[in-house]
């Protein structure tokens, strides 16, 4: 997961989580994250997983962007990288993992060690 958090502007202290790539940056009502400042464009940005390089983020159409300062035209983002698009901007994180809960599963997997353990011990005092 990763989570665009939007630096300025009037969605300034939100943050978008991102969990299907590609997804777009832009105005369009359609961009999976929408900003509406001056300069930003229609799917004004484009954010992809690569595997196993990391995250792409590629400029679409004409629109002016950088990062960190620098324009690109593609690129490779890492960890709070600062993404300027127009008058906005968004800063890219990694998000937060959750491990899942599996203590079913282990619960399941310690009954039956326990039991194996109980079976090899009956069978070697059956065969005494």
């Amino acid at each position: 997961m990763v989570q665009l958090r939007v630096l300025n502007g009037s969605r300034a202290g939100t943050a978008q989580t991102a969990s299907r790539f590609p997804c777009t940056i832009g105005r369009a009502s359609g961009d999976d994250l929408q900003l509406v400042e001056a300069g930003v464009w229609e799917n004004h940005l484009q954010l992809d997983l690569r595997v196993p390089d990391g995250f792409r983020l590629s400029r679409l159409g004409q629109g002016r962007a950088s990062v960190n300062g620098s324009e690109f035209d593609e690129l490779l983002l890492r960890n709070g990288d600062v993404i300027e698009l127009g008058a906005a901007k968004v800063q890219f994180w990694l998000g937060e993992v959750r491990q899942s809960d599996n203590r079913a599963r282990e619960t399941l997997v310690w009954i039956g060690v326990v039991a194996l353990v109980l079976l090899e011990g009956a069978l070697m005092l059956a065969l005494r």
